[in-house]
């Protein structure tokens, strides 16, 4: 049941064809242990750099994809992925895939920009998997939307009267990775979130080495407006610029 209760994918047709408002490229990458993910590229001309986006744990790239056009609106290049089961990605849902795919994207875009011009962006779920990529490369920074400390932490917030630690096979241990991680680091998080809780951003935020991260809290915020409000959008356009 645990893969039921964290991950809320939606299937696409290989033949479904995306619509978006601005040029991409559709990408397809196989893995060594035979795994299809599947994956949206924009591309702008003269592009600022590029976003490594990896997406929350519900829906797929026709949704993510028209999301993550905000920053392409930017001028910002933007890859983002579909993970297993989701979308058009196939390949039997693993913790360690979860990093391993993210790894081969990041590899990808390395042979097309500098490493220096590459922003790696998290959203809830791949909070996780965003700040292990960046604990294993060098990238220009590292930006949370709703992180949590861990995958347990959450666990033990939502079932508090199950030994969460010891039955979840998925620990997402972003705490672990959040501390090998070189580059700036921006957390967004807000106080009316139900989902993750802030106090598990604070967590986090607590174990960032000294001088890397800045936590913008929002106070009106839940776990998936945060794009909505004014002080995220004054933020991003000094990250972003």
């Amino acid at each position: 049941m645990q893969e039921r209760l964290l991950f809320l994918p939606s299937v696409l047709e290989d033949n479904y064809q995306y619509e978006f408002n601005y040029n991409f490229e559709e990408l397809n990458f196989k893995t060594d242990d035979g795994a299809l993910l599947n994956a949206i590229h924009f591309k702008v001309e003269n592009p600022k750099g590029v976003i490594l986006y990896f997406h929350g744990n519900a829906g797929d790239l026709s949704r993510w994809g028209a999301i993550t056009e905000f920053f392409v609106e930017k001028d910002y290049d933007v890859l983002v992925m579909d993970y297993r089961t989701y979308g058009k990605s196939t390949g039997k849902l693993r913790e360690n895939a979860f990093y391993s795919d993210a790894q081969l994207f990041y590899d990808f875009l390395k042979t097309k920009y500098n490493e220096g011009n590459i922003t790696v962006y998290g959203r809830s779920l791949g909070t996780g998997i965003a700040t292990y990529i960046a604990s294993h490369n060098t990238p220009k920074q590292l930006i949370l939307e709703t992180p949590y400390y861990s995958m347990v932490d959450v666990g033990k917030h939502r079932f508090p009267f199950l030994p969460v630690e010891t039955l979840l096979k998925y620990k997402f241990p972003t705490y672990q990775f959040i501390q090998s991680v070189t580059c700036p680091i921006t957390m967004f998080h807000g106080l009316n979130d139900r989902v993750v809780p802030y106090k598990s951003a604070e967590k986090l935020f607590k174990v960032i080495p000294k001088g890397k991260g800045v936590l913008v809290t929002i106070d009106e915020a839940n776990h998936s407006n945060i794009m909505e409000f004014k002080t995220y959008h004054n933020t991003i356009e000094e990250l972003l610029l």
